[in-house]
């Protein structure tokens, strides 16, 4: 079965719908995923029973499994998560703009990876030293948002940490992997942060190497995520040895990409 984070509204719509099920049951349902951070088919209590038991038969409800945590809890954080077929993968909490008075941080950014592994071989990373392993799916990007706010709200009393209150208020790509490679996935599954986790488009911040195609797609989203990229040297000549990317794509070339998304998008 496919893990049911998969699935946008739409096609979330068009399943239950062909099942006979009213369309209320749509928001109940992506409120359980995405607002309320639900592990079990069962925590779904407004549910009915029978429904519950056909969304576990048709789709898997995975959830990344935590085996270490590094950093305290006034720092920046990394989490290494187990997925489904035993790869791992890493998430790094950034906790920035301290409030006054010493009040706890305003602003938690979120690094995701995007695929096991990377293919880039850039110098400077340590992702791509075991080789590329696989793409990520929409849904195991988005459950490490999910696992992120699963594991916040198991840090604090219930009565400190209401349903409504979101961790994560900034997202970046950059994680393992390298984000436009995999670019279907990864679009498919902001869309869904976007509409679903209420993550404004503007607070998505997705990093390259330098895929200059993929960059000019980004360009054409209708939805204006911001585009970092890794530049890492100010000539070709140095570029060219600490990351092979820059071979195929110069920054002649980079450079009329990242026009192209900031005509499009009011800036990266």
């Amino acid at each position: 079965p496919e893990d049911i984070k998969n699935l946008n509204r739409d096609e979330l719509t068009d399943r239950l719908g062909s099942w006979g099920e009213p369309r209320y049951r749509i928001n109940q349902l992506i409120q359980w995923l995405y607002q309320r951070n639900a592990a079990h088919w069962d925590e779904m209590s407004n549910l009915p029973k029978k429904l519950r038991e056909r969304l576990a038969a048709e789709f898997m409800l995975r959830s990344h499994t935590l085996t270490s945590k590094q950093g305290s809890g006034d720092t920046t954080q990394k989490f290494l998560w187990q997925l489904h077929d035993g790869a791992y993968i890493e998430s790094v909490l950034i906790l920035a703009n301290p409030g006054l008075y010493g009040d706890q941080s305003d602003r938690h950014t979120l690094c995701v990876s995007t695929q096991v592994g990377c293919a880039y071989g850039c110098k400077f990373c340590a992702s791509g030293l075991d080789g590329w392993k696989r793409n990520l799916e929409p849904g195991e990007i988005i459950e490490q948002v999910i696992a992120t706010e699963r594991w916040h709200a198991a840090q604090s009393p219930i009565s400190e940490t209401p349903s409504s209150a979101r961790l994560i208020n900034n997202l970046v790509i950059m994680g393992m992997g390298e984000p436009l490679a995999n670019y279907d996935n990864l679009v498919k599954a902001l869309k869904i942060l976007n509409a679903e986790y209420n993550l404004g488009a503007r607070k998505i911040t997705v990093s390259t190497s330098g895929l200059v195609p993929q960059i000019r797609m980004l360009a054409d989203e209708p939805h204006q995520f911001r585009l970092a990229i890794s530049l890492h040297g100010a000539t070709d000549e140095v570029r060219s040895r600490i990351m092979p990317i820059n071979r195929k794509y110069p920054l002649k070339e980079l450079t009329a990409a990242k026009r192209a998304v900031a005509d499009a998008h009011g800036s990266i």
